[in-house]
């Protein structure tokens, strides 16, 4: 056995397998690499059950010949917290005490995706679609053979874990990693869990769609009536503390990461629910998120009460490296997937919320394919195949054709309008 500072215990079998993967090679403050390259040429797996134990990988064999991948990168400026424990702190305070607390940030630049390239986003999509089942597995989507994938090892798939899922993808020299989370599950052992977090996070209030929903509600924050709706801020923030909350076991495995890999770039994607964590996770921690067909986070972020750097320029919005992916046939970004009839609902879903932090590439499927909006489009293999794939154009306004729209920031975005909210319970107690 291996002694680490704070007296934890690391067995010998890992920290030969953990010397391997720290072998990074450290890139130049000025000079990028404008294509990242993986190669899956070993597995680890990653638990993320255990909140008190350093971060250990152990062996997984792929059950077949992997493919290689490439993926084209660019150089950003993002704004990063000075210091982690500083920033949790933070929040923290924030949350439970409703307290403001200054926090240093850091304008660092890094390697990001090149979310203006078509073959990109593709390849990042199904990294996204792959952390929904193990390598091999029928869905299992094998990557561009220009590419070059490292290491992937799975986290939270061991048969008692039940909630935070995907894969870990790294780069051939270990300088690029790429964080993948699952999304919603309506059937498996994390089906539960998944929608308690949709309803919490994307919801107005608790999951309150109406009347009916008096015993599917995952909290106690609403007061409903003929005369109004209202929601009150701190019994929600008490709620968002649950351990249950995928946030907080997000933030435990990105620091894991930032453990194993200290001079990597790390990257997170997801698709859905998997892309809104990836979002509140890379404004988090100023790491590049790539969120597909994700429900809007603005308001979650803002009840996790989510310190974010200022706004910069004439921008009014804070500038996290947080890029969303979507077309307009989905509801479930648009927040259209609502009301007692709509399909949501009639499963058990209030997902409500439409703003989302950074900016937004979004495709126009009803214009250019003639879809109509439905539920079967927010599919992430619709996505790919139907959407990212397409080799034509996509026209703006003007009648610009891009081989990817424009990113741009959601102006004047406001979610749940029909909805107060306030300190309520405190003063009808």
């Amino acid at each position: 056995m291996v002694m680490l500072s704070g007296g934890n215990m690391y067995p010998l079998l890992y920290i030969t397998s953990l010397l391997h993967i720290l072998q990074v090679v450290i890139a130049s403050a000025t000079v990028f690499p404008n294509r990242v390259n993986f190669d899956l040429h070993q597995q680890f797996n990653l638990s993320v059950a255990d909140d008190d134990q350093i971060p250990c990988i152990t062996a997984y064999t792929l059950p077949f010949d992997p493919p290689a991948i490439s993926l084209k990168a660019r150089p950003i400026t993002v704004y990063r917290p000075k210091s982690l424990d500083a920033h949790e702190h933070a929040r923290l305070r924030s949350l439970l005490h409703a307290e403001t607390e200054p926090i240093e940030w850091e304008q660092v630049v890094v390697s990001a995706p090149d979310i203006e390239d078509r073959h990109t986003l593709s390849q990042l999509a199904r990294m996204t679609a792959n952390a929904y089942q193990l390598p091999g597995h029928k869905n299992w989507y094998d990557l561009d053979p220009s590419w070059n994938v490292n290491t992937s090892f799975p986290f939270g798939w061991d048969d008692d874990e039940d909630g935070f899922r995907g894969h870990v993808f790294t780069s051939r020299d270990n300088s690029t990693i790429v964080l993948s989370i699952k999304g919603t599950t309506l059937q498996g052992p994390t089906s539960k869990k998944d929608k308690l977090n949709d309803n919490i996070l994307f919801s107005c209030c608790c999951a309150r769609v109406d009347f009916s929903w008096v015993f599917s509600t995952v909290c106690d924050c609403y007061s409903w009536s003929a005369l109004h709706r209202r929601c009150d801020n701190t019994c929600l923030s008490t709620a968002l503390i649950e351990d249950s909350l995928f946030y907080s076991t997000g933030v435990k495995l990105v620091k894991d990461l930032i453990f194993l890999y200290p001079s990597a770039d790390i990257w997170l994607v997801g698709h859905s629910l998997g892309g809104s964590l990836a979002s509140l996770l890379g404004s988090t921690f100023g790491f590049p998120a790539v969120a597909f067909e994700a429900p809007g986070e603005q308001m979650a972020a803002n009840r996790l009460h989510l310190p974010l750097p200022p706004p910069i320029g004439n921008s009014p919005r804070p500038p996290v490296p947080i890029t969303h992916v979507y077309h307009n046939a989905d509801p479930i970004p648009q927040g259209a997937c609502t009301g007692v009839a709509s399909p949501c609902t009639q499963a058990g879903y209030a997902i409500e919320t439409r703003c989302h932090l950074g900016k937004s590439i979004v495709y126009d499927t009803v214009q250019k394919l003639g879809w109509h909006v439905d539920l079967r489009k927010h599919v992430i293999k619709e996505v790919i195949l139907e959407v990212l794939d397409l080799e034509d154009g996509w026209p703006d306004e003007d009648g610009n054709e891009w081989d990817v729209p424009v990113a741009r920031e959601e102006e004047d975005c406001v979610d749940c309008f029909k909805w107060e909210f306030g300190d309520y319970k405190d003063k009808d107690g």
